[in-house]
């Protein structure tokens, strides 16, 4: 923010969150600049939900949807304000007709004040966490119109309104335009991360190496020397049943549970597992140990089903959770490390989309995970393919992660300007005036 200037003077806001405003502002209530809308519509002629509202950038997201029953209704200019969640910033400055569905304030500003203005103080980061900080409600929390509505709001002239908004939309538009550009980038990492999976684990590491008919179809040729076979031949599953809830009578124990598996590539010992209960056949059969993969069994989507992690130490005390499958490769046949590279692959994965069955959770049954058909070199081969995938693997994660960090401090800064320009504290009013032009 150093190349921006301040404004010439400044005064007292009187608020101490807000600090000083230039002199000719003046500081209202939310609710003396603009109105609640109340009024319900039926028409479901264009509904719009909350999940179609990106967080803290105000971009809607288009998406054919069908919502239950009506709404509130909206015109262009209004602001759609997501009440549930505040801190997930899903605040839509309407261009069309239609109806709010679900956890909304429709909020209509009144003239001369700026839509676009008041817009960009309410995805402000400072209105965000007042806003946040006044929900009711412990598991649903919302923010009420009450709070909103008193909220002191920094108001300039609106030709001031209308410079401000300009700039902003300016520069935030060249900020967008740069996250979405690392997002793509981060696709294409991704992308090229899970084709030299999928390549190692069923073509190997040797370009020259002799090729044979796999006998499935869409594996197609394998290398001579590897099997195709499922697998119930090269590991032991193990579903679990272990909850979360402490049961009397049994062992306390430490369990590893979905989330752990489904975050982490790897289960390590840096893991803040969750204390529970087991009974003694549980922990005979689903303490994990060195070279075991744990596998997400059920998922809300069948694309998003199987995703593995390995136990990579030996883990005291700790077991394997509900809604989560143990794979313990059999000894001479499996080597944890490949395998838990193999079943990222897009063959894999396809087949665990296929079988997954359900209507809003989908799942995989013990006979699913142990018939998938598994392409598999001699162990000293697996090895071989895990290592080489762990360090090609590593190169590309490093890469996503540092793309990630820039979108991060991108979003940081577009979040800071919005601030520095809705409360005066740096002076964009040329340089809105330009960007009009």
């Amino acid at each position: 923010m150093s190349a921006y200037k301040p404004y010439p003077a400044y005064k007292d806001s009187g608020v101490e969150w807000l600090g000083e405003v230039p002199e000719g502002w003046v500081v209202l209530p939310m609710k003396r600049i603009s109105r609640l809308c109340t009024e319900r519509s039926e028409s479901r002629s264009f509904q719009v939900g909350l999940e179609q509202i990106e967080s803290w950038s105000g971009r809607f997201i288009e998406g054919d949807v069908d919502f239950e029953g009506g709404g509130i209704a909206f015109q262009p200019g209004d602001i759609l304000f997501g009440k549930l969640r505040p801190y997930l910033a899903k605040v839509w400055l309407a261009d069309r007709t239609g109806e709010a569905v679900g956890d909304f304030h429709v909020i209509r500003v009144q003239p001369p004040n700026v839509p676009e203005f008041v817009h960009r103080i309410l995805l402000s980061r400072d209105v965000i966490s007042l806003i946040d900080g006044s929900t009711y409600g412990a598991k649903m929390p919302r923010a009420s119109w009450e709070f909103i509505g008193a909220l002191p709001t920094p108001v300039p002239q609106s030709d001031e309104q209308t410079a401000i908004a300009a700039y902003l939309d300016h520069e935030t538009a060249k900020i967008d335009a740069l996250i979405a550009a690392l997002r793509r980038l981060i696709d294409l990492l991704r992308e090229k991360r899970s084709a030299l999976i999928s390549h190692a684990v069923t073509k190997g590491l040797n370009p020259d190496a002799p090729m044979k008919d796999s006998g499935v179809e869409w594996l197609g040729e394998v290398p001579e020397g590897w099997e195709v076979f499922p697998m119930k031949r090269l590991a032991k599953t193990q579903l679990s049943n272990v909850d979360k809830h402490m049961t009397d009578g049994e062992r306390a124990v430490k369990l590893c549970n979905y989330v752990d598996v489904y975050k982490n590539e790897r289960i390590t010992p840096d893991i803040s597992f969750m204390p529970s209960t087991a009974s003694d056949d549980q922990i005979k059969r689903l303490s994990i140990r060195r070279g075991d993969v744990i596998i997400t069994k059920d998922s809300e989507t069948p694309d998003d089903i199987g995703v593995p992690s390995l136990v990579a130490e030996n883990l005291e005390g700790v077991v394997c959770g509900y809604h989560l499958a143990l794979l313990r490769p059999l000894d001479e046949k499996g080597v944890g490390e490949y395998l838990a590279k193999l079943l990222k692959s897009a063959y894999v994965r396809a087949q665990f989309s296929a079988s997954a069955v359900g209507m809003t959770r989908y799942g995989l049954s013990k006979y699913d995970i142990e018939n998938v058909l598994l392409p598999v070199p001699p162990p000293a081969e697996q090895t071989a393919i895990a290592a080489f995938l762990d360090r090609e693997t590593a190169k590309i994660n490093a890469l996503i992660a540092k793309t990630e960090k820039a979108i991060e401090l991108a979003q940081e800064r577009r979040s800071a300007l919005i601030s520095a320009a809705v409360t005066g504290k740096i002076d964009v009013r040329d340089l809105g005036l330009h960007a009009r032009v």
